[in-house]
């Protein structure tokens, strides 16, 4: 295991009745919130009354914001960031999925930045100070509730870059599982998918020969997420398996299965943000169709890690490692194919033919997040792996 600080200064509020604590925990960082939220669904289900509720109660003034959209674009997060100005908040409050925390985040950086805010994104800029922000969260996939990263699509030139910094980490995270009883089974299984993703990335592509402790972690978290899956996939209301999802998704990408591992890299994100950006594909939908991929492509290098996902997510027992792990890519795409995500492009109606220009766009981010041997052609070979 490597040197690492971990450090995860979320405040967690977990489980039935939480919401109702939104005012108090908001009011903790400034009297005038900037209320973030996404399209209809807030106010179909009934969490925005109960959000809007306990604001007032809590006397605070709220500026709302809504309109974001599933892979959240920059030309409506500079509109967030004016209002903030204009309306001089003092918080940031997310109700949403990782589409409304990634937009909540980049305001609250962008309300600080004297420049460009995308200079943020392409790393020519450091994000040295933003607003604080509080989440309540409605869609269970990205763990952007407890890490300090946001994702974010400019529209010119189609680029979907991240960025991190302790600076964004939410103060408070407000995490009901009940609020996805109404979650579409589509949305559930592309939940689990993104949360799948980001574990196995870090475990196949890290700078640690040795992590016992971190593999293990990785699979238990991922023995959870499949089996919740599949349950609430039969019953969307159990609220056992929607808790369990709720909380090792968090739990997926918020540092804790990184780190000892050294230098990590995340290529399937890399190449899947390029689907996102040009065709407007739910983000596990696209995972799901590039990570299998991107494992046969990776055989060779992987054969060791993959035969070992293999036997302990699959049981498989064949004692050849290169069997074992193709044994294991199929078994894995099989289950994506299961829970109703989709595991070709084909599938997702993207062509063939398109395959050059996804890869010209992927190679883009590739050097910004100095992946130097995801070169175009290289990308284009991964993906037809998944045609």
């Amino acid at each position: 295991m490597q040197n690492f600080i971990f450090e995860n200064p979320t405040k967690i509020l977990f489980g039935q009745g939480q919401i109702s604590l939104t005012g108090k925990e908001v009011a903790r960082f400034g009297r005038k919130v900037l209320l973030v939220y996404g399209l209809k669904s807030i106010k179909k289900n009934g969490i925005y009354d109960r959000v809007m509720a306990s604001l007032q109660e809590a006397g605070l003034n709220i500026v709302e914001f809504p309109g974001v959209k599933s892979n959240p674009v920059l030309s409506h997060t500079l509109k967030g960031i004016a209002l903030a100005r204009e309306e001089q908040v003092e918080v940031v409050l997310a109700v949403g999925g990782g589409s409304v925390i990634d937009t909540a985040k980049t305001i609250a950086a962008g309300v600080k930045a004297d420049h460009d805010v995308w200079d943020l994104f392409t790393y020519k800029k450091p994000i040295r100070s933003a607003l604080p922000v509080v989440t309540v969260l409605t869609l269970a996939a990205s763990a952007s509730e407890m890490n300090a990263a946001a994702v974010m699509t400019r529209e010119e030139g189609l680029q979907k870059f991240s960025i991190r910094s302790p600076h964004i980490q939410p103060r408070v995270s407000i995490l009901d599982p009940t609020v996805l009883y109404t979650l579409s089974p589509a949305y559930s299984a592309f939940s689990a998918v993104d949360a799948i993703t980001h574990m196995l990335e870090p475990y196949f592509n890290n700078a640690e020969p040795d992590s016992p402790f971190q593999d293990r972690l990785v699979e238990c978290f991922m023995r959870t997420i499949m089996e919740s899956a599949e349950v609430i996939l039969r019953e969307p209301a159990n609220y056992p398996a929607r808790a369990n999802m709720m909380w090792a998704t968090t739990w997926a990408f918020n540092g804790l299965t990184s780190a000892g591992m050294g230098m990590v890299s995340l290529p399937v994100h890399m190449i899947e943000h390029s689907l996102s950006a040009i065709y407007d594909i739910a983000h596990g939908a696209g995972l799901s169709i590039v990570l299998p991929g991107w494992m046969r492509y990776t055989l060779d290098r992987n054969t060791r890690k993959l035969s070992r996902l293999a036997r302990e997510i699959f049981l498989i027992s064949e004692k050849d490692e290169r069997l074992a792990a193709m044994a294991g890519i199929g078994k894995l795409k099989a289950w994506f194919a299961d829970i109703g995500s989709p595991t070709s492009l084909k599938e997702a109606g993207i062509p063939e033919e398109d395959i050059d220009k996804i890869a010209e766009n992927a190679s883009v981010l590739a050097q910004v997040w100095q992946l130097k041997g995801y070169t175009k052609e290289v990308i284009a070979d991964i993906l037809q792996q998944c045609r």
